[in-house]
């Protein structure tokens, strides 16, 4: 067991890993030829140009003021100056409201670290539990801070408990104003934020088939009858997925082309060769630069060719369309209430924003969607439940003992002190952290399975699950697991009424295992992100190999974004962590503090200089993590029972039953008060910044501003103007109101573009109205 000696020396080894790291940051980032790289979204909102030098050549790469050097951690208090106000106008309320994430972990934990310690700690410490009555089992010194040392049935568990309804309530308390405030955010953000195509758009899915009528034909037609006063224009949906993929090859070709003839360029002598087989391996050897050229233009003709198909074939169009309306307040009714009778049909919500669409989901038949996630939950259930065997064995071999069994003649290296303060502050959280690795890739492939149709869903879908994933098997089964290996020789060998005694003692010693890993992937993981090592390496890899023009260079900045389907899961451990620990073992609070405080120093920085968002979803993610920071609160008061039970003080366990249940009651409160501000917009709101546009651009028009904007990027990229226009044309065409006999068309209540006249299958005159 890791003693608090090795606690320390591990803190050490990883503040000193977080400062080298830092060190490497404020060096790279000074030097000219990294400041695309560390400062990309000055560039992308043409605020900044490469830094030039005048005198020495030297000076064009390397930064020569060593001046500038001495204040290497100048980049933190910059980061803290800019306002809230100004950082959502700079960079959007998701990436300002996930700071304040890491803030509100600050407000909770400071006031529960600073009275745990008060008051836990020495109760805790004061007594010999460990010594007295359960000498078989093994313990670290860090055990006898926590509650295990408290004697069964001893009064002394009563201010764990006391201290325990303190915890909740202002946790409770934090998150209400948390609520609140972000809440107002989002409705002044998009009361404030100026006309965006997603306001006045919804995306209609499950448009229903009709032999005598297109999807165009059908969406516009129930939109005119249903919609009459508000309805202004529509996109269908088509299938351009093949295309996309087309398109997607032939850059990649054209990457490789760019490569070779820069090659060519600086060699004349020769020119390039390359296989044609498996990533170059093996094959025919040909002409690098013709081969590619070839290439290019077979894919050229191929994507002509289905460009064609996807505006000539009726089966590329998909039964969805994005509705626009004249006015937010037409939208906002279409996109929050019931269309037809059949609530499968004609579905409504509201519209992404056109960078959010991920365009190859809106291709999948919404009969499957049901089908898909059906699969991918069983997937996902097998997925959770047999990853906690591998992990318990690695966890079980992570440790001082495991080695020693597994690899005995390491064991007189081992047994140093200061390699076994390593391993024990080392090992274990970089085996769990390598054996997670590819987790996040899994689950987003799994949530784009099952068929969201934005960015921002598939990120909170893919997070949902990585969420439940960690507290199934980091946080439950490295308890769990890893405590149930430790004590197999106490198990084994003492009578059956001790083991609930020493299963209760089990869970708090996991304690340490969750120190080392908020050390190595707190302290030291954050420090890395700042630094950017893999971008760094991949830029300056473009640059030298493909870049050839300044936009090529500007193609080569990768600033990335939050990547919340990673971060804010990792956030909600600590956080979970932090709720259940605070009352069983107050030592580990400071290093969850460490996190906190060093994460927002970081992202503040990394949102203001590097990530430009995908997407704007104006804080949509909230609900989300209100939600996980109430279940690590319920998860600390299960814990807690389960930990009372086995001291002899089940009379407690109505007291805490109850406060679990005031904690659902609180977050049943939250949800019916500030939720829908996250997923409704108000009419009157709408009805507001309506009449404010009116006023301020009374002879605005919005069908030229709304017409184009949902068209698949595929016929925008490249400059494709024509077949931007093409396509649009087709579509105009396709949707032309025809004579119809149906009775579901009696009321339309515009005539035919074709006849103009009304249609003729009606027998009574219906006014007209102007076509919007």
């Amino acid at each position: 067991m890791a003693t608090l000696s090795d606690i320390g020396v591990a803190a050490g080894i990883n503040l000193l890993s977080a400062f080298i790291f830092f060190i490497a940051f404020a060096i790279l980032r000074l030097q000219p030829f990294n400041d695309r790289v560390y400062f990309p979204k000055w560039y992308l909102k043409g605020l900044r140009s490469s830094p030039s030098r005048s005198g020495a050549f030297v000076k064009k790469f390397v930064n020569l003021d060593f001046r500038s050097y001495l204040r290497f951690l100048s980049w933190m208090p910059e980061a803290l100056k800019m306002p809230e106000l100004e950082l959502i106008d700079h960079a959007g309320l998701d990436s300002a409201v996930y700071l304040r994430i890491y803030l509100i972990g600050l407000k909770i934990f400071v006031p529960i670290t600073l009275l745990a310690w008060a008051i836990l700690v020495p109760v805790n410490y004061t007594n010999k539990a460990l010594e007295l009555q359960l000498r078989n089992v093994t313990s670290s010194d860090i055990d006898k801070l926590s509650i295990s040392n408290v004697p069964d049935g001893s009064d002394r568990f009563w201010t764990h408990i006391v201290m325990a309804y303190a915890f909740t309530f202002w946790t409770c308390f934090v998150l209400r104003k948390e609520y609140e405030k972000v809440a107002n955010l989002r409705l002044q953000f998009l009361a404030s934020e100026k006309r965006r195509p997603d306001q006045f758009t919804v995306l209609v899915r499950n448009v229903p088939p009709d032999p005598d009528e297109s999807v165009s034909e059908s969406v516009e037609h129930f939109f005119l009858v249903n919609h009459p006063d508000t309805y202004l224009t529509h996109q269908v949906v088509c299938n351009a997925n093949k295309l996309a993929k087309l398109v997607e090859k032939r850059k990649s070709m054209q990457n490789w082309l760019d490569y070779y003839q820069l090659k060519y360029s600086r060699n004349n002598a020769k020119r390039p060769l390359m296989k044609t087989g498996f990533l170059g391996l093996w094959g025919k050897q040909v002409d690098a630069i013709d081969h590619h050229i070839f290439e290019i233009e077979k894919l050229s003709n191929e994507i002509a060719e289905e460009r064609e198909r996807v505006l000539k074939d009726p089966k590329a169009i998909m039964p969805a369309a994005f509705v626009s309306f004249k006015s937010r307040w037409g939208a906002a009714v279409c996109a929050q209430t019931q269309q037809v009778r059949n609530p499968t049909s004609v579905l409504t919500e509201w519209a992404p924003e056109p960078r959010d669409v991920y365009w190859q989901n809106l291709a999948i038949p919404y009969v499957s969607i049901s089908v898909r996630r059906l699969i991918m939950a069983v997937a996902f259930f097998f997925l959770t439940f047999f990853f906690i065997i591998p992990i318990a064995s690695v966890q079980a071999l992570a440790t001082i003992e495991g080695l020693e069994k597994a690899l005995p003649f390491l064991e007189p290296l081992i047994e140093i002190g200061f390699i076994k303060s390593v391993i024990q502050g080392f090992l274990p959280g970089i085996a769990l952290k390598l054996f997670l690795i590819f987790l996040p890739t899994i689950l987003m492939i799994m949530s784009k399975f099952e068929g969201f149709t934005s960015l921002s869903s598939l990120e909170r879908r893919s997070a949902t699950r990585y969420y439940l994933f960690n507290v199934v098997n980091v946080f439950l089964g490295s308890v769990i697991a890893g405590s149930a290996m430790e004590q197999l020789n106490t198990f084994i060998k003492q009578s059956a009424n001790e083991i609930p005694k020493t299963i209760g003692v089990a869970v708090p010693i996991r304690a340490t295992f969750f120190i080392t890993y908020i050390m190595v992937d707190g302290w030291a993981g954050i420090a890395a992100e700042i630094l950017m090592l893999k971008p760094l390496i991949f830029y300056h890899l473009k640059n030298f190999f493909l870049v050839k023009t300044e936009k090529d260079r500007e193609k080569a900045m990768d600033p990335g974004s939050l990547g919340f389907n990673t971060g804010e899961p990792r956030i909600q451990l600590y956080f979970l962590l932090g709720m259940v620990y605070a009352t069983v073992t107050p030592v580990l609070l400071p290093f969850i503090l460490v996190f906190f405080g060093l994460a927002y120093v970081v992202f503040r920085h990394q949102i203001i200089n590097v990530y430009n968002q995908e997407y704007e979803s104006a804080a949509a993610f909230w609900p989300d993590v209100h939600g996980r920071i109430i279940i690590a609160l319920l998860v600390s008061h299960v814990t807690l029972i389960g930990l009372l039970s086995t001291k002899h003080l089940a009379q407690s366990a109505p007291l805490l039953v109850a406060l679990a249940v005031l904690t659902i009651w609180f977050y049943t409160f939250c949800k019916a008060r500030y939720e829908p501000a996250f997923v409704k917009y108000p009419l009157q709101e709408a009805m507001m910044k309506d009449t404010l546009d009116c006023t301020r651009e009374p002879n605005f028009n919005l069908k030229p501003y709304l017409q184009n904007a949902y068209i698949h990027p595929i016929f925008k990229d490249n400059g494709d103007d024509e077949e931007e226009e093409k396509f649009s044309t087709k579509l105009e065409d396709e949707s032309v109101l025809v004579p119809t006999k149906r009775q579901s068309r009696r009321n339309t209540p515009v005539p035919s573009k074709i006849s103009g006249a009304s249609s003729p299958s009606l027998p009574e005159v219906v006014p007209e109205r102007s076509v919007p």
